[in-house]
């Protein structure tokens, strides 16, 4: 046993109560996520339903707990359980528990929300869906305070960060030339799929400053991940980077849980000692036993192993000439490929949805536009911040604005707005009818920009926007 004592990462006890606790709070957000969207979204009566997928042949072939059946309550049931736990690792009480008991609880957390993301379809077709999967699958076996969390399971975590982030800077140098020149943030805080309320600001840097941008992301992204296997305080040094350039991510965009995620995984490199030492050398208390059971260390090498040799398709990814972003490759989303804009739009198209109450062929109608919660509309409203909680619906209005060719959730979007469904409607922002059925609605292309600063002082606007053209003509239920 003293002969493997090394594999005990007792100087890793406040990492495992931030990978443990960080992973737990974002399962939370995204339990609560589901119950108050997927229902409308995906439920027996959404925009794509459950029950008509489960009658793919694909569909059935997925773990999922939906795979005989499934019905709206037993949607509320999977996500309210798996948000009551999610909570017990939170608030340190699941970690009182004996190891045995708490790995396979976390491990009830990872599989309700699998089972969401298994039958989400096109609403949940994210990469930080499959993040968050395997970060709560690896992140359960660092065990409960009655053991020292295993090195080898630190370690893993840190290979998870490192697919992440340098996943995500060769998707970046191989897809857009923008990346490679330097000029991608001229765009992407305008174009981003959500602002929040820096972006206009952060747009209006100097272009110097975006250029100094994109090169520190291709520093962190690129050289700073390797660093993460090194010795410390080095390693603690590169986890430190990554999470500082995250936080600008976090400060100047909506990207659900993908930047936090990243930034509790990344504390995978920071040991107890480097703790001590960022606290002027007092002593930091550990949280739990320093040592490895015998039973846990054989569990825990097992779940090592069964792990790495999961890793051998990403690991190919990473350095293949045709790169996928964002892919799984087995079904219960364990060691995945990631990546994220490796291309950058440089106009940003929305799709404005409108209705009337009158004759929709009379050129005099009245028209009034549908608010959403996230995604642009308004010119003069400050956009707001969302993320870690995952706006679908106006993530999915980006998307259908590029051109997604994988929307048939939108005509069914419209009917619902026809027909005034109150599950739909409470997806937005505002409905300009309160709750009345409109006789028509439409949907329109416009492209927005950011409003200069003189611009912003003369009119007050946050945004100009000019039409493009009809996405969708004037549609009815008797059409």
């Amino acid at each position: 046993m003293d002969v493997l004592g090394w594999l005990a990462g007792d100087e890793y006890t406040i990492a495992r109560e931030i990978l443990q606790r960080g992973v737990a709070a974002l399962y939370l957000v995204a339990f609560v996520s589901a119950v108050n969207q997927f229902p409308a979204l995906l439920g027996e009566h959404g925009l794509l339903p459950v029950p008509r997928f489960l009658q793919l042949s694909y569909a059935r072939k997925q773990p999922t707990l939906f795979r005989r059946r499934y019905s709206d309550r037993l949607l509320l049931a999977v996500a309210w359980t798996g948000a009551a736990l999610s909570a017990l690792v939170v608030l340190g009480l699941l970690q009182l528990t004996p190891t045995w008991v708490f790995v396979p609880v976390f491990l009830v957390i990872w599989f309700l929300y699998l089972s969401i993301v298994n039958v989400g379809q096109t609403f949940y077709g994210f990469g930080w869906e499959s993040l968050i999967c395997e970060a709560g699958f690896v992140v359960a076996f660092l065990g409960a305070w009655d053991t020292a969390p295993p090195v080898t399971i630190i370690v893993f975590v840190r290979w998870l960060v490192f697919r992440l982030e340098f996943g995500a800077g060769m998707i970046k140098m191989r897809g857009d030339r923008s990346w490679r020149d330097l000029t991608a943030l001229y765009y992407h805080h305008e174009t981003q799929p959500m602002p929040n309320p820096l972006s206009r600001t952060a747009h209006l840097l100097p272009k110097w400053w975006h250029r100094v941008e994109v090169l520190g992301n291709h520093v962190a992204q690129l050289v700073v991940p390797w660093l993460l296997f090194l010795p410390q305080p080095v390693a603690s040094a590169a986890a430190t980077i990554i999470i500082l350039t995250q936080l600008w991510l976090v400060a100047t965009g909506n990207f659900a849980w993908l930047n936090w995620i990243t930034i509790v995984l990344a504390f995978a490199g920071i040991s107890d000692g480097v703790w001590s030492w960022l606290l002027g050398g007092a002593p930091v208390g550990a949280f739990g036993a320093s040592t490895l059971p015998l039973w846990y260390l054989i569990v825990s090498l097992a779940v090592t192993v069964f792990l790495v040799v999961l890793s051998w398709p990403p690991l190919k990814n990473l350095f293949s000439r045709r790169q996928l972003m964002n892919a799984s490759f087995n079904r219960w989303h364990l060691v995945n490929a990631y990546g994220a804009f490796g291309s950058v739009t440089k106009e940003r198209f929305e799709v404005v949805v409108e209705g009337t109450e009158d004759d929709p062929h009379d050129p005099d109608a009245a028209w009034y536009e549908y608010a959403f919660k996230g995604k642009p509309g308004d010119v003069r409203r400050l956009p707001r911040q969302f993320a870690p909680y995952h706006l679908r619906l106006d993530w999915l209005m980006w998307f259908l604005a590029l051109g997604s060719r994988d929307s048939p959730w939108f005509e069914v979007f419209l009917l619902r707005l026809l027909e005034a469904d109150r599950a739909t409607l409470k997806l937005l922002r505002a409905d300009p009818f309160d709750g009345r059925a409109p006789r028509a609605v439409r949907a329109t292309m416009y492209l927005y920009r950011f409003t200069t600063r003189e611009e912003k002082r003369r009119t007050g606007d946050r945004w100009v926007r000019s039409e493009v053209g009809a996405l969708v003509p004037a549609v009815s239920l008797r059409g």
